[in-house]
């Protein structure tokens, strides 16, 4: 049995942003490091988005960037003028092609594609099983996401952000390269959150995802059905579909954190590290990842970094009414950005605002809503 310092039980976003950087750190060359995933990472199985005012380390993984962004429902549209924010694409493929290029040429660290079956936890070691193969390690990093835990239990809500994409190519040059459409709620509600989510590359060429945040999926063709008639709303009456993507994400405030152990470190969406409120997970596995590195260069205890921010409150609010009004969607991202400084509620999405700009922010939105979610989370997180 192969015994290594770390291993990382999946290899998914949060655990490729972390071993690049500490390969980046330099510290770690002493170190072996071992990934196990099912997945061999060769393939463009999902897209990535996020905002950033400076160049990142992620610059070669970015295909697109958009100063401009459309949000509408169905009696307005509004052009957000995104500076100093930059919107940007990243293919998934051309992010394990950039992560594993500097991980190939790491004598420390080896990726194997094995399923991981079980792991084994004791004080002074850590076992894993494999389809094939067992190892041992000091310190774990497992991103394998565990549903049972957030779905077994009544305390805090757990929706999902859930979508059909499809990148297509129109014969009609209808869309704005320029602007990418954030939201569009101006489809049919049908007693959920759901909107159009559009990522155009060229003229006549964009990705259209049809995506829900509530509880449960939707059969293929409604969601596919939902892409279609956004496409003849566009006008494109002949197109070819070049690609499809879909994809599920938790959106809770569970406290998975709270399984981490002194040497096994729960990270990505198995670690609390998904934006809980919008399912965004790219900027802050980012950060998570940055905060990661700097953690383990001066501390051995895994149950030691993970740390409860207001904005976890801020997001636990707002799955409060859509688990219970999953309608609300729409009046309450509507509220914010129909009048709400672009760059700010970006900002406040970033988790970067002061406490000042963060009422800023909460005042656009439905006062009476927030306030029964207020004494309503209250009370179950009391209990």
């Amino acid at each position: 049995m192969k015994h290594y310092d770390y291993i990382f039980t999946g290899a998914g976003l949060s655990a490729l942003m972390t071993v690049y950087k500490m390969v980046q750190s330099g510290t770690f060359k002493d170190k072996s490091i071992l990934l196990l995933d099912e997945n061999t990472k060769k393939t463009n199985d999902r897209t990535w988005c996020f905002w950033k005012t400076n160049d990142s380390v992620w610059e070669n993984s970015i295909s697109k960037k958009w100063d401009s962004a459309l949000f509408a429902n169905e009696d307005f549209r509004r052009n957000l003028d995104l500076k100093p924010y930059q919107y940007n694409m990243v293919k998934g493929l051309d992010f394990y092609t950039q992560v594993f290029d500097l991980l190939s040429k790491q004598d420390n660290i080896t990726f194997l594609h094995q399923k991981v079956l079980e792991i084994e936890e004791s004080e002074t070691i850590i076992l894993i099983q494999t389809e094939n193969v067992s190892f041992s390690c000091s310190k774990l990093f497992n991103s394998i996401y565990n549903k049972q835990k957030a779905e077994n239990q009544t305390k805090y809500p757990l929706l999902q952000q859930h979508f059909i994409g499809w990148f297509i190519k129109s014969e009609q040059p209808v869309f704005n390269s320029k602007q990418a459409t954030f939201m569009d709620f101006s489809v049919e509600q049908k007693g959920n959150t759901r909107f159009m989510y559009v990522l155009p590359t060229s003229k006549t060429e964009a990705l259209l995802e049809y995506t829900l945040f509530s509880h449960n999926h939707l059969k293929t063709e409604e969601y596919e059905n939902g892409i279609k008639e956004y496409i003849q709303k566009l006008g494109i009456t002949k197109y070819e579909i070049v690609e499809k993507e879909q994809g599920s994400i938790p959106m809770t405030c569970y406290p998975f954190w709270k399984a981490n152990t002194k040497n096994v470190l729960n990270i990505g969406t198995s670690g609390g590290w998904t934006k809980a409120s919008t399912g965004y997970t790219f900027k802050n596995s980012d950060k998570k990842s940055s905060q990661l590195i700097a953690f383990l260069q001066r501390e051995t205890d895994f149950t030691k970094f993970h740390k409860r921010t207001k904005f976890w409150f801020y997001d636990l609010l707002l799955l409060d009414i859509l688990d219970r009004k999953n309608e609300l969607g729409s009046p309450i991202f509507s509220s914010m950005f129909k009048k709400g400084n672009p760059s700010l509620i970006f900002k406040f999405l970033d988790e970067e605002t002061s406490l000042k700009e963060d009422i800023q922010v909460i005042l656009k939105c439905p006062k009476s809503l927030f306030i029964k979610a207020l004494f309503h989370v209250g009370f179950k997180t009391m209990k």
